[in-house]
């Protein structure tokens, strides 16, 4: 079995739907294979940073810093019940492209195990440390905590290299109908959207296991043999 999520890197409810994807894997008892695919909320985001998240809410809904921060506040209570300790109130309002590409290379360098790793790293990272995903001295730091070679991490940050890969994920969430993230794919059958809790997450695993793998229906039950002996 095979998800797919779209999320990006500084969107909160997609590491807190990363936790809750993990709970939900946890005691299922078939293999699964996660793949992440890019999603930038927020293209335009400068790599230099030049305000905090706090700000940036502040001024995009009202009510400024303060607002903002309530904001963050509220999501922080999530992460909390899910086992996460933040400093979102210290992060940084930055472009995640550059992280985007990188995970793109941990996926061809190592599959989809290695990718994972990366993503949980440059999660970490945001959300918990409030580093700046975007600066590539932080970016090659954690490529290299994951094992990603040195001189492949720089060249894809010397270049565009991904980029297509990136748009091209962009894309193919908006054909599917996402408008937002985290957006989850189920054996390219069940879409799930948001951060969905880990037993309704559980319950679509479930539901998709037993339609790649059906019960024999039986439809009828006469006399037969068996290793006792035979029916008389």
């Amino acid at each position: 079995m095979k998800i797919e999520i779209w999320s990006d890197v500084v969107c909160p409810w997609c590491y807190i739907g990363k936790r809750r994807v993990e709970k939900a894997l946890a005691d299922f008892p078939h293999d699964v294979e996660v793949e992440w695919h890019s999603f930038q909320l927020d293209p335009g985001a400068p790599s230099v940073p030049v305000e905090t998240v706090a700000q940036a809410l502040g001024r995009k809904y009202g009510g400024g810093e303060a607002a903002g921060r309530q904001m963050i506040d509220r999501v922080e209570a999530v992460a909390a019940e899910e086992g996460m300790i933040w400093r979102h109130h210290a992060s940084l309002r930055v472009g995640t492209v550059d992280a985007h590409r990188l995970l793109h290379l941990a996926l061809e360098e190592g599959g989809t195990r290695l990718q994972g790793a990366l993503k949980e790293e440059l999660f970490a990272s945001y959300f918990e440390r409030a580093e700046n995903v975007a600066d590539h001295g932080v970016l090659r730091k954690l490529a290299a905590t994951v094992g990603l070679d040195a001189g492949r991490v720089d060249d894809v940050l010397g270049s565009s290299t991904y980029l297509d890969e990136v748009y091209a994920d962009q894309q193919r969430a908006g054909a599917y109908g996402a408008t937002g993230v985290p957006f989850a794919v189920i054996d390219g059958k069940y879409g799930v959207s948001g951060a969905q809790p880990a037993g309704v997450l559980r319950q679509v695993l479930d539901r998709a296991w037993a339609d790649a793998h059906p019960r024999l229906e039986i439809l009828g039950d006469g006399d037969a043999c068996g290793p006792d002996g035979c029916a008389i």
